[in-house]
C-alpha cells in the first residue's frame, strides 16, 4: 500500500516511520510512504504556503495553490476520488468523520491514499471542496496539525495489512475489533507482589478460557465504555452475561 503525505513539516515523520512495525513493513515492501513538502510547490522565493484569511480574523490559512500542486504531483495526471482506479485524497481535519477501527479496516483495503495535513487555523475551503475526497478526524480535540493524525492513520492501517503482524489473529482480537474493549492479558510470573493470574487461564481448558475472556471483555466494556455496547455484535450468551454482571453490581 502506498501512502503519500502532504505536509508543511516533513521532519515530524522522521522518527515514527523509522521504528518498529512500520519500519519492518517498509523494508519488506508492504507499505511505501512518501513525504511531500507542500512548501516545495509555493510560487514565491520565500516558499509561502499560508496567508491571512479574507474577511479578517485570527490565524493563518493554508493556501490552495501549493496544496493542489503537491497533490497533483503525486497523482501524476490521475484523478483523486472514490471510484475504481481513483486515488482517495483525505484531508486530516477535526471536521472529518472520526477514525475508528472500522474506518481503519476500510482504509486497509485501498492500494493507495493521499493524506493532506492541515495546519494553522485551517485550509482554504477550496481544498476541502475541490481536492479532498474525504475528511478524517482522530478525535474531538485539537492538536498542532494534521501530521500527528497522519502518523496515527498510517499506523492503524498498516498493522491490518497482510504480512505486517507476525500473527494476524492478534489484530483480529484487539480492542474495538468486535466492538468491545479487549479482555485482560497476563504473562509470567504467575504471582507478582501478591497478585495472582486468574486460575482459569492456567488450566488449559480452551473453552473455559474463551468464555472467561469474553466475559472479561463484556465486563470492561460495560464499566468503561458502555456506549460501545449499543453497536457491538452481541449474541444471546453475551446478553445473558451482561444481565449477570448487572445483577452482581446491584448485589454489591
Amino acid at each position: 500500500m502506498k501512502f503519500s503525505i502532504l505536509t508543511l513539516f516533513p521532519d515530524m515523520f522522521r522518527g515514527p516511520f523509522d521504528e518498529s512495525m512500520i519500519k519492518s513493513a517498509r523494508e519488506n515492501g508492504i507499505v511505501d510512504i512518501s513525504i511531500v513538502d507542500i512548501r516545495d510547490f509555493a510560487s514565491d522565493r520565500h516558499r509561502t504556503a499560508d496567508d491571512y484569511p479574507f474577511g479578517g480574523g485570527e490565524g493563518m490559512i493554508m493556501k490552495a495553490e501549493p496544496v493542489f500542486l503537491a497533490a497533483e504531483s503525486v497523482l501524476e495526471g490521475r484523478k483523486g476520488g472514490r471510484g475504481e482506479g481513483e486515488v482517495p485524497v483525505v484531508l486530516i481535519s477535526p471536521q472529518g468523520r472520526k477514525l475508528d477501527q472500522a474506518l481503519a479496516r476500510e482504509l486497509s483495503g485501498l492500494n493507495e491514499i493521499v493524506l493532506i495535513c492541515g495546519h494553522y487555523k485551517g485550509v482554504d475551503e477550496r481544498i476541502r471542496e475541490h481536492l479532498a475526497t474525504d475528511e478524517i478526524s482522530i478525535g474531538d480535540f485539537i492538536v498542532t496539525g494534521g501530521e500527528l493524525g497522519a502518523i496515527i492513520i498510517v499506523d492503524a492501517v498498516t498493522r491490518l495489512l497482510p504480512g505486517v503482524l507476525g500473527d494476524l489473529t492478534s489484530a483480529e482480537t484487539d480492542t474495538f475489533c468486535d466492538g468491545l474493549l479487549e479482555y485482560g492479558q497476563y504473562t509470567r510470573p504467575r504471582e507478582f507482589r501478591g497478585h495472582e493470574v486468574p486460575e482459569v487461564l492456567l488450566g488449559g481448558n480452551h473453552r473455559a478460557i474463551r468464555d472467561w475472556r469474553r466475559r472479561d471483555a463484556l465486563r470492561k466494556t460495560r464499566a468503561r465504555r458502555p456506549d460501545l455496547l449499543e453497536k457491538a455484535r452481541l449474541g444471546d450468551e453475551d446478553l445473558k452475561t451482561l444481565a449477570e454482571l448487572e445483577a452482581e453490581e446491584n448485589r454489591n
